[in-house]
């Protein structure tokens, strides 16, 4: 897509060495790293899942089902995709 390499560095500074930990019965578990997917609640999230899922939307074009003579390949809602494909061979395609 073309981003400047200090866009593409500054989002991935705000992305590494990232950590978590889940607190249960008020206690903390111990921090482990987070290797994937976009931070919950930060104004980027939405943008950057836009920005990763759009290029596969396209690569995807030419798949799908048809309904009423329309060629549907997926159905985007929020920050959830379902992918859609009228055979496994397709499917498969998708995935990978």
């Amino acid at each position: 897509m073309g981003f400047p390499q200090h866009l593409i560095s500054m989002i991935a500074s705000l992305y590494h060495n990232q950590k978590a930990t889940i607190r249960w019965n008020n206690a903390n578990c111990e921090p482990f790293n987070i290797e994937k997917g976009v931070r919950q609640g930060c104004i980027l999230s939405p943008h950057l899942f836009n920005l990763y899922t759009e290029q596969i939307m396209t690569d995807i074009n030419d798949m799908g089902i048809n309904i009423g003579g329309r060629d549907i390949t997926n159905l985007r809602y929020a920050d959830d995709t379902a992918l859609l494909s009228d055979n496994l061979t397709s499917m498969k395609r998708i995935l990978h």
